[in-house]
């Protein structure tokens, strides 16, 4: 590739050189003006802007440019979770509330690779999976993270609407269109739009995106006349595009106009290690929305919460923390669960704790029968925790976001040793 040919340090300094003499202009232009009228203030912002918009885009270029060129040189392999730590010490990602599944590592890394670019990008993955947090996060890295974003929900527009909606109508167009209206691509011009479930988009609506992506330009509804527009291309789908091809539902043209860079996001049910963190964050953001103070979980909740499949993903977990957060008061049970998940008792979530000698004695009161199954759920989610994490206490503090020296007064309360739970 030519790419990699070109002398990256000579051509980047002749570039902000050029870049460097055209500030200089325009700093000795203010310099010496006694009085600006106020058209020749507006060209020099407008030519302030321009040298603006090339330093980032150079810089954006320059970024792709060494991230190819890293792939091309051999790199020892790492861990998931040093894969992880370098995405964050890069800055890539606005939060830390993800874990370290392979494939989230690889979709994120491919995202950080295309984001400076214009190519288009199709993400998938199940609902709820933060398909529009990347498309998010793709637009923020890229060149064009100061203009528009806009988002379309493609399955929410009424088929007869779909032109007028994405790309506006004059007046009079047709019944109700009393004024000119810009349409969402026009308003995306230089920025990025984001096409969320394109497979629902229905096949007279994919034959006018495919001419916007192939020629650039649209035309509102009721105008002959063509407007150049200039967006970058993110769409989401939740469904498999080739089976819809295979079906007739969906142009396989346009399939491969939009899937030039393709990122899977995988479901929360196989980012275990994640759930801990995200109940932390949408417990503190449930709680700032809600001004009070973050809800505790028993250990009973705690522990269906980290173990349950969510077949909603990332989605149906934050409902879940902010139906906790406004329905208990201090601490969240079982009991604050929707109904339809909530399992039938607490003792049947947790598991059997280890057989003792001598029966102990029955309680005497409701409330001492209370504290002994609370304490009985804990020890259990300590169990298995440590079970999970092969006895590394350190890493169980961080999956399940608390103080080490906490857990490890929890472990000393009910007799458990890490070294009993370590992997041999």
């Amino acid at each position: 590739m030519k790419l990699f040919t070109q002398d990256l340090p000579r051509g980047s300094s002749m570039s902000y050189a050029g870049l460097l003499e055209r500030l200089e202009i325009l700093r000795s232009t203010l310099r010496w003006a006694n009085n600006l009228d106020r058209p020749e203030i507006e060209k020099l912002l407008r030519q302030a802007n321009a040298v603006r918009d090339e330093v980032m885009q150079l810089s954006h270029k320059e970024r792709f440019i060494q991230a190819l060129g890293s792939e091309a040189a051999p790199r020892p392999e790492q861990t998931p979770g040093e894969r992880r730590q370098a995405l964050l010490a890069r800055s890539f990602v606005f939060e830390g509330t993800f874990g370290d599944n392979p494939r989230l590592l690889d979709a994120l890394e491919i995202a950080e690779k295309a984001a400076p670019t214009d190519l288009p990008v199709l993400v998938d993955g199940e609902s709820g999976t933060g398909k529009e947090l990347m498309a998010k996060v793709i637009h923020a890295n890229g060149a064009r993270a100061d203009k528009a974003y806009i988002s379309v929900n493609c399955g929410a527009i009424p088929e007869s609407l779909i032109e007028s909606e994405l790309f506006g109508h004059k007046r009079g167009a047709f019944t109700g269109a009393a004024t000119d209206r810009k349409g969402k691509f026009e308003s995306a011009h230089k920025g990025t739009i984001f096409l969320d479930e394109i497979g629902e988009l229905p096949l007279q609506g994919q034959v006018k995106l495919l001419r916007v992506l192939q020629s650039h330009e649209i035309q509102r509804v009721g105008s002959d006349e063509t407007i150049a527009v200039d967006a970058r291309i993110v769409a989401a789908t939740n469904k498999n595009l080739r089976k819809l091809i295979e079906l007739g539902q969906f142009r396989e043209d346009l399939f491969y106009r939009l899937s030039v860079i393709h990122v899977t996001l995988p479901p929360l049910r196989e980012r275990k290690d994640e759930i801990p963190l995200l109940l932390a964050y949408y417990g503190d953001e449930a709680a700032e929305v809600l001004k009070r103070r973050p809800v505790g979980m028993t250990p009973a909740l705690r522990a269906f919460l980290l173990d349950y499949p969510y077949p909603g993903n990332i989605r149906e977990l934050r409902n879940l923390m902010y139906r906790l957060a406004c329905l208990a008061g201090d601490t969240a049970d079982l009991g604050h669960l929707p109904e339809d998940i909530r399992p039938a008792s607490p003792q049947a979530q947790a598991a059997p704790a280890l057989p003792s000698p001598a029966s102990p004695a029955p309680p005497t009161s409701l409330a001492e029968a209370k504290r002994a199954a609370s304490d009985e759920a804990e020890r259990a989610c300590l169990e298995r925790g440590l079970k999970d994490v092969g006895g590394t206490v350190a890493e169980l503090a961080r999956r399940w976001d608390m103080n080490r020296s906490h857990l490890q007064i929890l472990l000393k309360k009910h007799g458990l040793h890490s070294k009993d739970f370590r992997r041999h």
